[in-house]
């Protein structure tokens, strides 16, 4: 998926939601400049596509696919997995996803 699809796929979410381009801003807590992605000028990070799923009421991992993100930000295939995994619902990727996350961010402060 190009830049530009992801672009017209979070464009699409947020108008099926009757959301505007401000509101999704604030849900989301990403600055209006930051989130020109949805326009195709960037494309956002892991945590940028956590916040949008969430202000956009969709799952993590259905986020990272619509936007080409096979990997997650540790290089794990991971997200990718869970994202693509037909035996699990919306709601225990999500679930998983979430525990996968929380487990790298744990990791990483006991790193540093």
């Amino acid at each position: 998926m190009t830049d530009r699809d992801f672009s017209s796929f979070v464009r699409d979410v947020r108008k099926r939601a009757h959301v505007s381009f401000r509101e999704l801003s604030d849900s989301a807590g990403v600055s209006n400049p930051y989130l020109q992605g949805e326009r195709g000028v960037r494309r956002p990070s892991g945590a940028v596509l956590r916040q949008l799923a969430l202000a956009l009421r969709m799952t993590t991992p259905i986020m990272y696919l619509r936007a080409g993100v096979g990997r997650g930000e540790d290089g794990s295939a991971t997200p990718l997995a869970i994202a693509t995994d037909r035996d699990l619902t919306a709601r225990q990727k999500q679930t998983l996803t979430e525990m996968y996350e929380a487990f790298c961010d744990q990791n990483e402060r006991t790193v540093k």
